[in-house]
């Protein structure tokens, strides 16, 4: 190996050194709360370091966000990959959403960081850009899905395949914030499990883009599903 490459090794051991540490201090703190020095001191490298590997805390907030899109492709391409129908791995599409919330928690809260504008200015081009990239392969993933199932006549043709990929996440997501923060409120208040909501809302919509044949299928899938955790 030559001296360039031995630096270049070096270099992306040491950025993942960062993000080890930076993710540690964000999913403790946040993103408002937490700061350089703390994550410097956590890395055990001077601010100055940190600073050669990433233009800003937002930047380096985002790179660790990268990290979650990154798990969740690979729960997504399980989920497509593993089925044997395409009522099976919407079923466990629908799955890969609830374990990335349930298992990955601290990504997810990662994931609404474009909703809070003023933080964006301090955001470079490049790291924005690599999140979208990023990003964007789950979107590609799933609406190359959505668009195989309306081909195979198993999901409706009336309905677009983006369109589709919109509003199941925004369902998700919306709920799934509900759940993070209001959980406790809404049990106290309306004795609602909003767990069991958003099984609901995940059942409703998926039936609503099968087609007759499919959702006949999906309620087959459901009961053996019920039987399943009756037995346990």
């Amino acid at each position: 190996m030559g001296i360039h490459e031995r630096k270049e090794r070096e270099k992306e051991r040491r950025k993942e050194e960062i993000l080890d540490a930076a993710q540690r201090v964000f999913f403790e703190k946040g993103l408002n709360s937490a700061t350089m020095d703390e994550i410097a001191e956590a890395a055990e490298l001077s601010k100055a370091t940190l600073y050669l590997h990433f233009v800003s805390k937002e930047d380096l907030y985002l790179a660790v966000a990268i990290r979650g899109l990154g798990i969740a492709h690979e729960l997504f391409k399980e989920a497509i990959d593993g089925g044997t129908t395409i009522v099976e791995k919407l079923n466990g599409v629908k799955k890969a959403y609830t374990t990335l919330f349930n298992t990955h928690r601290n990504y997810f809260r990662m994931f609404s960081f474009f909703q809070t504008p003023q933080f964006h200015k301090q955001v470079s081009d490049a790291m924005k850009d690599a999140f979208r990239v990023e990003s964007n392969k789950n979107w590609e993933m799933i609406i190359s899905f959505f668009a195989r199932g309306v081909s195979e006549k198993r999901i409706r043709n009336d309905f677009d395949p983006v369109e589709m990929a919109i509003v199941i996440w925004s369902n998700a997501a919306s709920l799934m914030s509900r759940i993070d923060s209001e959980a406790e409120v809404w049990k106290y208040r309306r004795n609602i499990d909003l767990n069991k909501t958003l099984e609901t809302s995940f059942r409703l919509l998926i039936e609503a883009i099968l087609t007759p044949e499919a959702r006949l299928e999906y309620a087959e899938l459901l009961r053996d599903e019920e039987k399943h955790i009756q037995f346990k």
